[in-house]
């Protein structure tokens, strides 16, 4: 079990952004969080057309799976996501929300 006083940042000030194109849904990231931040999904239909043909091959050959963060506002950027993940989905990111690129995906706001 991590220490739930590891975060090195108040919480919401950096949230962890996943690269769809690169998730596969194997969940080390639900498992190593200690503010529970994340979540396994499936991701929708509309959000699949998005993918590049990789990330489209990628997600149809895991089901559709993905890591999402519903309580991305609860992190306090500990870093042990970005470690665990095996396929460097995850990053670290300014919570900026009149900055389209940092806001939040729909899928994330599960």
């Amino acid at each position: 079990m991590m220490d739930a006083h590891c975060g090195t940042q108040p919480p919401g000030r950096l949230v962890p952004r996943i690269d769809r194109n690169r998730c596969e849904g194997k969940g080390d990231c639900v498992a190593v969080c200690p503010f529970g931040v994340f979540s396994l999904g499936t991701l929708e239909p509309a959000e699949r057309r998005s993918l590049s043909l990789v990330g489209q091959l990628k997600g149809w050959a895991h089901g559709w799976q993905q890591a999402f963060t519903p309580r991305a506002s609860a992190c306090e950027a500990c870093g042990h996501c970005v470690r665990a993940c095996p396929e460097r989905a995850i990053t670290l990111m300014r919570a900026d929300a009149n900055n389209p690129r940092h806001a939040p995906t729909a899928a994330d706001r599960r």
